[in-house]
């Protein structure tokens, strides 16, 4: 014979207690990844991006959203006597900060041969990967 009560007893006088569900996870390929531009700089443009008091880097980091960082005073990039200024958050903030930072940069460096001239910048690029294991 079938019985048709449960063998599980709960008791009346404590009331089950239901755990909320988890916070649902955003999938991982919605998740931004931070974003990271490094760019070398004389120790001039250095202290023009950060500022008279830090107010030009501050400024900048309010506008885009993103950080901004310089390697100290006399702390060069290995074989050369460039700053490393780093520059890490979303892609969209990095992008606007580095926007900021060339724009100021260029509006100060002396052209060549007159007003018609271009400025003339030094850049390197370096791009790190991300990459997933699957398990």
């Amino acid at each position: 014979m079938e019985s048709t009560e449960s063998s599980y007893v709960s008791s009346p006088e404590q009331p089950q207690k239901k755990s909320p569900p988890p916070p649902a996870s955003p999938p991982l390929d919605s998740v931004e990844k931070p974003t990271y531009i490094k760019l070398l700089v004389s120790n001039a443009a250095a202290g023009s991006v950060i500022g008279k008091g830090g107010a030009t880097i501050t400024d900048f980091q309010s506008q885009s959203g993103a950080r901004i960082q310089l390697s100290k005073n006399y702390d060069f990039f290995p074989g050369t006597s460039d700053r490393i200024i780093l520059i890490s958050g979303g892609i969209d903030d990095a992008l606007k900060a580095l926007e900021l930072i060339i724009a100021k940069l260029l509006s100060e460096i002396p052209t060549e041969d007159g007003d018609d001239a271009e400025p003339r910048m030094r850049h390197y690029w370096e791009r790190r990967f991300h990459h997933k294991v699957i398990h």
